[in-house]
């Protein structure tokens, strides 16, 4: 008889915890990273201000392929095809152990919405903008990285390091091959909600080998009448910085202009697969910076930017990349001769595994022409040769003279 109790008791316990099981099921969180390093070489290396004569440099860098991370991600099913989903990703360098942002563990992403397949997908955060999440198949960032082969100084966003915090996206389901998206990020700031924000929109076409996308996007600075970059703009890096320091995206390129009312940008861009081997995608971006009263300079400065990057997957386990780009500002604020930038960018990458791989990357860039000097207090800005500063790793560490070469080797595993 106690036999029998017991055989009972674990029949109804099974029973219970099949039933039990299935809503167990509906619900998973993933846990997740890169970690990444690597050693770069560098011909010149000055500052922004070029206070410090160029001089060659070997150095350690972390999160050259891919930056290094941590993060969480998951979802709740919720019936009825719709899911509640978050991600929290915090970024890292591996060679100090420091947080990739000041003030900001899950600096990356951090966000949470709902998500169905025939409505679309909400999300509320810190997050990318739609401009980049729907431009990002076609960036030369994909085989070339950020850190070497965005377009000068990531002068266009199309790498990762531009995010908006306190943003509303909304991405539509594919239909005909169409996605459309849009996103809004308020600033907060009392009887203004434009003011610091940052808005954008895209459209992306995806059918078979062909691929592209169009977006625009406007990021404003919180400070009225421009100035220092405000601590309350959304698309910023260290909310606590009160010296401008949290903007992302400041470089020799457009360093002259970080203390613009707004920057604006448009892109075009697409991609064709010929085969399983060869792909190829184009870009031309538009990007303006609209002087305020307190910006130091006085003429909108437009930088546009063509380019281009082939994709060879010549074996299983190697990948080859070639790219070029060309870049070239507008004639104003008295330049006549504007500043302009030869980049072209190599990169081979061997998977040892599928989480493991082993990287190379060359680039170099020719300038030419003036662009304006870094501010200094309130004095207007003033004209100054322009300084070679290859993609987005090399932003606070541009070329003292108009030429610079890189290379970098290194190791990256996913998990």
């Amino acid at each position: 008889m106690k036999g029998f109790t017991m055989t009972k008791a674990a029949v109804v316990a099974a029973t219970a915890f099949a039933a039990a099981a299935p809503a167990f099921a509906q619900s998973s969180v993933t846990l997740y990273g890169i970690v990444d390093d690597s050693l770069v070489y560098q011909s010149s290396q000055t500052n922004l201000a070029k206070t410090t004569p160029g001089r060659h440099n070997i150095k350690m860098a972390s999160g050259i392929w891919a930056g290094s991370r941590f993060g969480l991600k998951g979802a709740e099913d919720l019936g009825g095809g719709t899911k509640a989903i978050f991600q929290l990703e915090s970024g890292f360098d591996i060679n100090s152990g420091g947080q990739q942002f000041s003030n900001a563990m899950f600096g990356r992403q951090a966000w949470v919405g709902v998500t169905n397949g025939a409505y679309g997908t909400l999300t509320l955060g810190r997050q990318y903008t739609s401009y980049y999440t729907l431009l990002s198949p076609y960036s030369p960032t994909n085989w070339l990285t950020g850190y070497f082969g965005a377009h000068p100084g990531d002068v266009d966003g199309l790498d990762t390091i531009y995010r908006a915090n306190n943003s509303v996206v909304y991405t539509s389901p594919k239909m005909y091959g169409f996605t459309v998206s849009g996103s809004y990020s308020l600033a907060g700031v009392p009887d203004s909600v434009y003011q610091g924000s940052t808005w954008s929109a895209a459209l992306q076409y995806q059918q078979g080998p062909i691929g592209g996308a169009v977006a625009f996007s406007r990021i404003n600075n919180a400070a009225n009448g421009g100035g220092i970059y405000s601590g309350q703009s959304t698309t910023i890096n260290n909310t606590a910085a009160t010296d401008g320091s949290g903007q992302p995206g400041v470089s020799a390129v457009t360093a002259g202009y970080q203390r613009a009312q707004a920057q604006q940008r448009f892109a075009v861009a697409g991609g064709y697969q010929f085969n399983s081997a060869w792909d190829i995608s184009v870009t031309y971006t538009n990007v303006q910076y609209i002087p305020g009263v307190n910006s130091l300079f006085t003429d909108e400065a437009v930088f546009n930017t063509a380019g281009t990057v082939l994709h060879w997957k010549a074996t299983s386990a190697w990948d080859f990349a070639a790219g070029y780009s060309y870049t070239w500002a507008s004639k104003a604020n008295g330049i006549n001769d504007a500043a302009s930038y030869h980049q072209f960018n190599l990169s081979q990458y061997y998977s040892l595994s599928k989480r493991t791989g082993l990287y190379a990357l060359e680039a170099f860039q020719r300038a030419n022409g003036n662009t304006l000097a870094v501010p200094s207090g309130t004095t207007q800005n003033r004209q100054t040769a322009a300084n070679a500063t290859i993609g987005d790793g090399f932003q606070s560490a541009p070329s003292a003279s108009r030429s610079m070469f890189a290379a970098g080797v290194g190791i990256i595993h996913r998990f």
